[in-house]
């Protein structure tokens, strides 16, 4: 591994502020968020790294100027993407069970079963993507309720922001995607990785070890190909993902996420979440739909 670039001081560039009370600005894509009435970046913007991270759909909201937002649930929706995706199935991202039935007859898609439901068709649940179940979606279109990483999925969507769905399956994979990404812009390409977290009872982020993990291994996979100029954030990550790499199976497995799956049966999901580089797929959305 190639050490995170922390030795260049970032250059802020600042966002023209409102000429009047009632006036907006909305920052092009790449450009530091603004803090409210302000012409400087907001301070947690991690302004001036082209790698950043953050947590939860108010870290997403916060980092969404930058060229790709990569959204990292590990257990389970981005995971579930994957393997969806890579089985030939279109992912509309949606927030939680309320609407998501509405969605899915507007867009004619299928809505996804209730996680471990007992009928055999694709859920939340990574093992639920089976051939069986893809071939029961009929059309090839299905509505993934998700209050984590489909939340914050949706959310940028629908700001029309370029969304990757990454995870430890397909963290070298996104690496690349990213590279390729940089080359048609000719340019740096600015990159906010989001760990999506879960939800303690109380409604408040609860952050969770693996998608703190996942987000690490897309930061380490981006360090690799060259694209290492790292907020402090984005580099502890990092190094998390690097010093633990070797027991990430047995982490990802003895999460508190993970323990919690398992009262549910779900062993065979957490087995497939902690692969690394597994897939080479890599969903981005467009007009609100993963696709390969």
């Amino acid at each position: 591994m190639t050490a995170p670039d922390l030795t260049t001081e970032p250059a802020v560039v600042p966002v023209p502020g409102p000429t009047s009370a009632n006036a907006t600005t909305t920052a092009a894509p790449g450009t530091p968020a603004a803090a409210a009435g302000s012409a400087a970046p907001h301070p947690h913007a991690q302004s001036g790294f082209q790698v950043r991270l953050d947590w939860g759909l108010d870290g997403a909201l916060l980092l969404q100027d930058a060229h790709v937002v990569v959204v990292v649930d590990v257990l389970s929706f981005s995971t579930t993407v994957e393997l969806a995706v890579s089985a030939g199935v279109e992912v509309l991202p949606w927030g939680g069970p309320d609407g998501a039935e509405e969605l899915a007859r507007a867009e004619g898609a299928a809505l996804a079963a209730p996680r471990n439901s007992p009928d055999g068709r694709l859920s939340l649940a990574p093992s639920s993507v089976t051939a069986q179940a893809v071939a029961a979606v009929g059309n090839g279109r299905v509505v993934l309720p998700s209050p984590n990483g489909g939340a914050i999925a949706r959310a940028l969507g629908e700001r029309g922001r370029t969304v990757i769905a990454g995870s430890l399956r397909n963290a070298a994979a996104v690496a690349d995607e990213v590279l390729a990404l940089q080359e048609r812009l000719g340019d740096r390409a600015t990159v906010a990785v989001i760990a999506a977290g879960e939800r303690h009872a109380s409604g408040a982020l609860r952050p969770a070890v693996e998608d703190l993990l996942g987000a690490g291994a897309i930061v380490d996979a981006l360090t690799a190909v060259g694209i290492d100029h790292c907020s402090p954030e984005a580099a502890t990550a990092s190094s998390a993902y690097h010093a633990l790499r070797r027991g990430i199976g047995h982490l990802v497995s003895a999460s508190a996420s993970a323990e919690e799956l398992r009262g549910a049966d779900s062993t065979a999901d957490v087995d497939l979440a902690r692969q690394v580089n597994a897939s080479r797929t890599v969903p981005v959305l467009r007009e609100c739909v993963f696709g390969a």
